[in-house]
């Protein structure tokens, strides 16, 4: 009796000083400990066909993550939502599980972290897309969760009209 007293005793000392470290991140505490740097947005090809004439264009974010807070940070999802400015809907999305395995200490920076859009704007070209009126200014909600936390707005950020894609040149017949 004395034996399995001492075992559990030592059990619950451990878990106490456990638990702790396990605590997970509360929504403030996430939000707080998250800056975003070095935000990139583009337009880039989703979809491409040279005949019959068709394209896809998608927007897409790039950023790093700082890690301003106390505590490392870790599995931790990113969402990107993305609307035309003035219209009431999304026309597309991007999620990643973005900061797994290795932590971001205090002060530390992630990799490069890539979100691209599920839908975007279609056309035959480039001229075309340009052209289309669906094409407006977009903008991207960025949230972010981890363990313990509900989505928090981390920013929302205007997408350039930039496009990161070049139609092929026209093949001239051999002569």
């Amino acid at each position: 009796m004395k034996r399995s007293l001492s075992a559990v005793l030592a059990c619950a000392a451990l878990a106490l000083a456990v638990l702790p470290a396990c605590k997970t991140m509360s929504s403030d505490e996430l939000k707080g400990s998250i800056e975003i740097v070095d935000y990139v947005s583009v337009w880039v090809d989703k979809y491409y066909q040279p005949w019959p004439q068709r394209l896809i264009l998608v927007p897409q974010i790039s950023f790093r993550v700082k890690n301003v807070g106390a505590k490392p940070l870790t599995y931790v999802n990113f969402n990107a939502v993305y609307q035309f400015k003035g219209d009431p809907e999304n026309f597309g999305d991007a999620f990643m599980a973005a900061i797994r395995g290795k932590a971001i200490p205090p002060g530390g920076t992630s990799d490069v972290i890539v979100l691209k859009s599920n839908l975007g704007v279609e056309g035959k070209n480039l001229a075309g897309i340009r052209d289309n009126p669906e094409w407006k200014q977009a903008f991207v909600r960025l949230f972010a969760i981890s363990k313990g936390s509900t989505p928090v707005l981390l920013g929302v950020y205007d997408v350039s009209r930039d496009i990161a894609f070049k139609e092929p040149e026209p093949v001239e017949p051999k002569k």
